[in-house]
């Protein structure tokens, strides 16, 4: 007989005519507790209905519900979507859990693992019909499962994305992952890498059996998987519960595995940089000692790494970031609040070189019409050229149609009248940096487009202010510093000028927003912050080839800070020429405002580049590096010639520190001169747009979880002023704050 259905708060229970039983879940995220809880309570609803039937049968005696007949419970459909959370511990946990708490940490998931290992025991098939995502502990939950079905729909993403977090998945994703896959498939493919993947992806991993189209078919094949069990194997079990069943690829004694698992740490070291990322390592110790042994212990020393990692300073920098900064800046935290959201119609982008041509890209993506204006038509077409290339990669690799590419070109209009801007209501800027020619181009069009039109310059470096003064409408002008390529970079720096509105201060954020991007808010500064921050970095590079440095040295110690890019590397993609002329104009800004021009070391290395080799850069072929046919090379060996002195010998250590200290420092300066008003929005730019490493949590954050915190950052700062030069000296508000045990987010 079917049973009503009924609801017990986090899940809805209803077994039908055929004695299948569909457990609807309703899980909270990021609480593994509430998850292992409700999946206990599941666990025991369905032994409570096994062990009733074999009563009923006439069985005497409680049998064991792992080994009893499946009874009334031919099969379980546990429907769920939408699931993320990370198993070791809960959001609150993971912004401040410290050594002492691991038993707690390792406890939390250990009662995820015995609830999910009793499900998979209990006897019926269990069936995970994927209505949306699962991710972390959600897809630990199918995995428990002998079957899984997953739906099909845009932006489902399944995975254990927990290494990104810097954290080791904690439900049984490193055990039963190995069993599954294979050694070398769990670690390469899902658990070192932390792909979000589709549907399809998930499936040609092998982490799912079937992905359907319609949820009617995901119901239909749930049910026609416990009719085939039925028949064939009525007490189902995992692969890894059967005697024979041996892990694909072997253990670490098979000679093919044995004779490649000693290149893993290398190739993790590799992969890391040497940055110290202890996830990636913890991931791949559990892995291959839980391989070696039985499944209760693998699980159980999978729950120790896991607890490791979640309580050190790593994952708490990293989770902050992801799930307490990025949430917090692109939910409007420095948006003017009483502004209400008015939504973008039509922009005009002016000028459409590489800039202008991917910002037109954005907006048409994101569904907006476009006038893409340029000096003559040609120049036009060739930016509306430009803007199809990102689409061309997509399509060529499966991730739009046809149909798709052309609608959003079509968005797209390239022109060289001005008469055509009619009716915009968004302007943005994106020519050469020259504050004469910006103000030129808004004056030809400020009275054509609509009167109360947001007017917005594509600017890196110069100060919005002074380019308000050549537009009519000031209170209506702000900068966006979108970043290059943009169709990839996921941050723009919204700047404020003197005369910047609330009004087009919310409405360029709501824009960045609608763009699918983040957007930070920093108040106007010549460089503002993120230009300001990395051109520390680069200019600390440069100063240690001077000082005789070997330059792969400096290179090395870019990759052991975590930085995606060398900084050498990094100079020769931003182009010296750059850099100096950004550097001239700052010093003269200085020196009109009677402020006295401090010269850096680097100074000298990068003129001797630019007039000494003739070596600006990649684009000119020849910088840093050598560019054979465009390709980087390796690193010009006149290098070597001309700087290194082999008698120099500065530590690695100092040599990373630098580069960290240097971006840290400026940024923390910013901070207290009100260029970026919140710790958040300082962090989200240095991560998003700089490259600053991921393990720090954020060019702030690494200073506050420094070790010894902001006081152990001071002493280091003098170490190093007293080593390098007094730029490494702490500022004093900074000295203040530590000496009196204040975060950076508290006032003096």
């Amino acid at each position: 007989m079917p049973e009503p259905t009924t609801e017990q708060g986090t899940f809805r229970w209803h077994r039908d005519a055929d004695s299948v039983v569909t457990v609807a879940l309703s899980l909270v995220p990021d609480a593994p507790d509430a998850a292992a809880a409700v999946l206990a309570e599941v666990a025991d609803r369905l032994a409570a209905e096994i062990a009733g039937a074999e009563d009923a049968a006439g069985n005497d005696g409680a049998a064991d519900a792992g080994a009893g007949d499946a009874g009334l419970v031919r099969g379980v459909v546990l429907e769920f979507g939408g699931v993320e959370f990370f198993s070791g511990a809960s959001l609150a946990d993971l912004t401040g859990p410290r050594p002492p708490d691991a038993q707690r940490v390792q406890d939390t998931g250990l009662r995820l693992k015995r609830a999910l290992r009793r499900l998979e025991t209990l006897g019926p098939p269990v069936v995970a019909a994927l209505t949306g995502s699962a991710l972390g502990g959600g897809l630990e939950i199918a995995l428990a499962c002998h079957h899984r079905i997953v739906l099909d729909r845009p932006g489902t993403r399944l995975g254990l994305p927990e290494v990104t977090l810097g954290l080791t998945p904690a439900g049984g994703g490193v055990v039963r992952t190995v069993r599954l896959l294979g050694l070398v498939d769990a670690l390469q493919k899902v658990l070192l890498e932390g792909r979000r993947l589709s549907p399809e992806g998930a499936l040609a991993a092998g982490l799912v059996h079937q992905v359907v189209r319609s949820p009617d078919e995901l119901a239909h094949q749930a049910r026609a998987f416990i009719d085939d069990q039925a028949q064939d194997q009525p007490q189902a079990r995992q692969p890894w519960d059967d005697p024979d069943h041996r892990i694909p690829g072997g253990g670490p004694r098979e000679p093919a595995l044995a004779a490649v698992l000693p290149s893993f740490p290398a190739l993790l070291r590799k992969r890391t940089g040497g940055a110290p990322y202890p996830a990636p390592r913890d991931i791949l110790a559990a892995a291959v000692e839980g391989v070696q042994v039985g499944f209760a212990t693998a699980e159980l020393i999978e729950a120790r790494y896991a607890a490791h990692t979640a309580t050190g300073p790593i994952a708490r920098n990293m989770t902050s970031f992801t799930r307490l900064d990025l949430p917090a800046v692109n939910a409007g935290r420095s948006r003017p609040r009483d502004v209400p959201t008015r939504a973008a119609t039509r922009v005009a982008v002016l000028g459409a070189g590489m800039m202008g041509a991917g910002i037109a890209y954005a907006c048409a993506a994101a569904g907006l019409e476009v006038a893409l204006k340029d000096v003559d038509e040609a120049a036009a077409r060739r930016g509306r050229d430009r803007a199809a290339q990102p689409l061309d990669r997509a399509l060529a690799r499966g991730r739009i149609t046809e149909e798709r590419r052309a609608a959003i070109l079509d968005r797209i209009t390239p022109t060289a009248r001005p008469e055509d801007l009619a009716g915009c209501d968004v302007v943005i800027e994106a020519v050469f940096e020259d504050p004469a020619l910006k103000q030129k181009v808004f004056q030809e069009v400020q009275d054509l487009v609509a009167p109360d039109a947001l007017l917005c310059s594509n600017t890196s470096t110069l100060p919005v202010s002074r380019l308000a003064e050549g537009v009519a409408r000031p209170q209506d002008f702000v900068g966006l510093h979108f970043f290059s390529p943009v169709d990839r970079m996921p941050l723009v720096e919204v700047v404020r000028g003197e005369r910047t509105g609330d009004t087009a201060l919310a409405r360029a954020f709501d824009l960045v927003r609608h763009l699918g991007k983040t957007p930070i808010v920093v108040n106007d500064a010549r460089g503002f912050f993120t230009s300001r921050v990395i051109g520390c970095r680069l200019n600390e590079g440069a100063a240690m080839v001077g000082e005789g440095v070997e330059p792969a040295s400096v290179e090395q110690a870019s990759a052991q800070a975590g930085y995606p890019t060398g900084v050498l590397a990094l100079l020769d993609e931003v182009t010296l020429t750059l850099g100096r002329r950004i550097r001239d104009e700052n010093r003269a800004a200085a020196e009109a405002a009677g402020e006295p021009w401090r010269p850096h070391p680097a100074e000298a290395v990068i003129d001797r580049m630019i007039d000494d080799f003739g070596r600006p850069g990649r684009a000119a072929g020849a910088g840093f590096y050598d560019y054979p046919e465009g390709r980087r090379a390796g690193l010009w060996p006149g290098l070597r010639e001309h700087f290194t002195e082999p008698s120099v010998r500065v530590p690695l250590p100092d040599l990373r520190d630098r580069l960290l200290f240097s971006e840290a420092l400026e940024a923390v300066r910013l901070f207290d001169r009100g260029v970026v008003t919140s710790v958040a929005d300082a962090n989200v730019g240095s991560l998003l747009g700089l490259g600053f490493p991921a393990w720090t949590g954020g060019v702030l954050r690494f200073v506050e979880g420094h070790p010894g915190g902001p006081a152990g950052f001071v002493a280091r700062a003098r170490e190093l002023a007293d080593r390098y030069g007094p730029r490494f000296a702490p500022p004093d508000a900074l000295v203040s704050r530590a000496e009196r045990g204040a975060s950076l987010s508290q006032a003096g």
